[in-house]
């Protein structure tokens, strides 16, 4: 049973990861394979007219060359309304708008040029401030802020009465706290080797980090029955999160139902910084209310998070984000007022922690304000509105099992920092 548990373990791939012999999806060939590149949009918003791929068909070397029409089902990701292949109105820029399968990545790209659009450049927006604004231009149809539950543009957490914490409190405490965008920079870019086997399967090598997440997201595209689709994954050259979303797989895959060949399409790394999603940007507002003693008395959080284009993991960073926007700090008062909105960027979607972590850091140097606010140490103010057991968190759930004062009286301890004895005694039981 204990093995491995408190116990150094050689790393299973350890050895093929150190000599250079780990193979990745970047490096698979197959006899006969194609290689696929994208014409992707050049404008953030767009009105897509026509496209017109006559002239690139005649390239030699060209197998196929896919646009929407082409797709059986055109939308895929979590919440499915990315457009594989780009309907009228483009979103944001880089956006495909056709995939091209080709005999090599020169005669690809060939075709490419030869791709004549009617398309039409329209006013954008990627300010998630200004997207808010009635007279934004609109992202999306249905307009620029998402709705719960299809009703309503806020998501809403309420625990007692915020206005009376607020006047309960000796002082008032405000902050605004932003994170911009960040991209993953994976050693290996995203890629993916599609190929029919000998029973006519689907299959398809891939670096998702979510396989079956991927695999039922794909069928529903490709309009085939489940055991007509194998994944197969294998090791990641980088992935952080941002391989829990499609950005070749589709493609590939397409390709090869069309022309019956193996199709591998490999990202540049030009690609993966400009196209691929991201961690998205978030703007916090904390109002605090804290007493003398440092007992935080009220808090009220208003949150905008910018997802892009589409939803893709966007809706998900949400609801975890609203869930856990409080802190690890007791609120007997709190309102959440959380915020969707789209914008004409690359979709967002994970990254470490997407939803978490950015909520902890706007958190945490929030509360650093209020013990400043009050002459208190930081951690005091801490260790005085921890969660103890059996207490409820922000969202009505108990908590069992908490530590969370033994946890940072043991940080104290690392730190050298000093508690006073009503400090040091405390107990999370």
């Amino acid at each position: 049973m204990f093995k491995s548990v408190g116990k150094r373990v050689k790393k299973y791939d350890g050895e093929g990861l150190v000599t250079g012999r780990m193979t990745y999806v970047s490096d698979l060939t197959m006899p006969n394979m194609l290689i696929c590149k994208t014409l992707r949009s050049p404008y953030h918003r767009a009105k897509l007219n026509k496209v017109d791929v006559s002239e690139a068909l005649k390239v030699p070397g060209v197998y196929a060359i896919i646009t929407k029409d082409d797709v059986p089902h055109n939308y895929f990701s979590m919440v499915p309304d990315h457009h594989v292949l780009a309907e009228e109105l483009i979103r944001y820029k880089g956006q495909n708008i056709a995939a091209v399968a080709a005999i090599s990545k020169e005669v690809a790209l060939e075709a490419i040029s030869k791709i004549k659009l009617d398309i039409e450049e329209l006013p954008f927006v990627i300010d998630p401030v200004e997207a808010c604004k009635p007279g934004a231009p609109k992202v999306r149809p249905e307009g620029n802020l998402h709705l719960f539950d299809g009703t309503s543009e806020v998501r809403k957490i309420r625990k007692g009465d915020v206005e009376k914490g607020f006047a309960e409190a000796d002082y008032i405490v405000e902050g605004t706290y932003t994170t911009p965008s960040q991209e993953h920079a994976p050693l290996e870019t995203s890629a993916s080797l599609a190929y029919l086997d000998e029973a006519g399967k689907l299959v398809i090598h891939s670096k998702t980090q979510g396989l079956y997440f991927t695999q039922g997201d794909l069928a529903n595209v490709y309009q085939l029955p489940l055991n007509k689709l194998k994944f197969v994954g294998g090791t990641i050259g980088g992935g952080f999160g941002g391989m829990n979303s499609i950005h070749t797989d589709h493609l590939a895959g397409l390709l090869t139902l069309k022309t019956g060949r193996p199709v591998k399409f490999h990202l540049t790394r030009e690609e993966e910084m400009l196209y691929s999603t991201i961690r998205s940007p978030w703007i916090f507002k904390f109002k605090d209310g804290i007493k003398k003693d440092g007992t935080i008395t009220a808090r009220k959080v208003d949150i905008l998070h910018d997802c892009g284009a589409y939803t893709e993991l966007g809706l998900y960073a949400v609801e975890k984000n609203a869930n856990m926007i409080a802190g690890a700090v007791k609120v007997e008062n709190l309102e959440v007022n959380s915020r969707m909105v789209y914008t004409n960027k690359m979709p967002s979607g994970s990254m470490r922690g997407f939803g978490v972590n950015v909520g902890q850091f706007a958190d945490q140097v929030q509360v650093d304000k209020l013990a400043h606010a009050v002459g208190m140490k930081p951690i005091e103010v801490r260790l005085k509105n921890s969660f103890k057991e059996n207490d409820e968190n922000h969202v009505g759930n108990p908590l069992v099992a908490v530590s969370s004062i033994e946890t940072l009286k043991m940080v104290a301890e690392m730190a050298g920092e000093e508690l006073a004895p009503e400090y040091a005694n405390m107990s999370s039981k």
